[in-house]
């Protein structure tokens, strides 16, 4: 599955905003850092994410984006579908159209049932598991 890099720094965003205490707000600073975007590409990207009404913003000195709804409802499918709507479809049909409809079909459905809740929760278990262990 090729994705965009517009695409990636969505899903990377999302994340962030995933695993942050919930409802508090996130500069795009700290995101832009923490996931190695460039900050100005991440104002638009999440501007973009706002209108599909994935995150929120408020302005001001303790302003930032938070979810619009909690990490449990939203899909990497949906972030996917949103970003990447205006993707470029295949050339016509060959003998690899049947192939690439099922590889689709494949991922799809494992995209469309992974919530950013269930990534940030295997992420922080990948991250606890492999403590190394320096006793002598």
């Amino acid at each position: 599955m090729n994705i965009s890099v517009k695409t990636e720094y969505a899903l990377h965003a999302i994340f962030d905003l995933s695993v942050q205490p919930q409802g508090e707000p996130v500069k795009i600073a700290e995101i832009a850092r923490r996931q190695k975007i460039p900050q100005k590409f991440l104002e638009l990207i999440l501007s973009s994410l706002k209108q599909g009404g994935f995150v929120e913003s408020r302005r001001g000195a303790e302003g930032g984006y938070r979810l619009a709804r909690p990490a449990d409802q939203i899909t990497v499918g949906q972030v996917l579908k949103y970003v990447e709507q205006s993707k470029k479809t295949r050339r016509g049909p060959d003998a690899f159209t049947d192939l690439w409809k099922r590889v689709d079909s494949a991922t799809g459905a494992l995209v469309d049932t992974t919530t950013f809740a269930e990534l940030a929760r295997r992420w922080k278990e990948s991250q606890t598991r492999f403590v190394p262990n320096w006793d002598i």
